[in-house]
């Protein structure tokens, strides 16, 4: 009897839910419904349901249904920022690929999970937080690619032009909604097999006057080696 005691005490165990593992169901149930119908058809019952809770245990894990889809935009913030971490600054090794890899992250990152894109835009027609949110991103972005080009003309590879962080906010907005229509295949988008090419090219000219220097061709001093 001890031991049959002990044996269901572990099954027990065993079998308890934890809150990390009901909080990963509920943004996953999210993002599968987002698939199937838009973020306004969605209630907080559908998240519970899909993910084996009640209503009440619901709201032990987030305070709203919109709490579910700031959560998931915010990750895909994360996975895009940290596989961009060091892009920038290994920009002289060679500037195209690594510009290329940057924008690549944010393609493969939020192309990877479209229907969350399209939740976050309309999100934030609605939703304070949401709206304070994705600022609160865009900056930091906009800050990162004014610092990366003030760094290129300071040692010569980029010309002087306009301010830094007004080109880098045209970028980075023009960035935001061309993926957003590629993705979402509005009209008019430009075609997914060529987004990158088209993002690069622009973002080369902006930045370079045209294709930037090749790999060793500028000197510490900006000069040419």
């Amino acid at each position: 009897m001890p031991a049959a005691t002990a044996k269901t005490g572990r099954s027990r165990r065993a079998s308890r839910v934890s809150a990390e593992e009901r909080e990963t169901a509920i943004l996953a149930t999210a993002e599968r419904l987002l698939e199937e119908r838009s973020l306004q058809d969605i209630s907080v019952d559908d998240l519970a349901r899909g993910a084996g809770i009640s209503r009440p245990t619901f709201y032990f894990y987030f305070p709203s249904k919109d709490a579910v889809f700031l959560t998931l935009i915010d990750r895909l913030v994360e996975q895009a920022n940290a596989g961009r971490a060091d892009l920038l600054e290994r920009l002289p090794e060679d500037p195209a690929t690594r510009w290329r890899e940057g924008l690549s992250v944010f393609y493969e990152t939020f192309g990877a999970h479209r229907a969350v894109v399209r939740a976050g835009d309309q999100l934030r027609m609605g939703n304070a937080e949401a709206r304070e949110l994705w600022t609160e991103v865009m900056e930091s972005w906009v800050a990162d690619a004014a610092a990366a080009i003030e760094s290129e003309r300071a040692r010569g590879a980029a010309p002087a032009g306009v301010a830094a962080r007004d080109l880098a906010i045209v970028l980075i907005s023009m960035n935001e909604r061309v993926l957003h229509e590629t993705f979402a295949e509005g009209r008019p988008a430009v075609p997914e097999e060529s987004v990158m090419d088209v993002l690069l090219s622009v973002w080369m000219s902006a930045i370079y006057g045209g294709p930037p220097p090749k790999p060793g061709s500028v000197g510490p001093e900006g000069a040419s080696s």
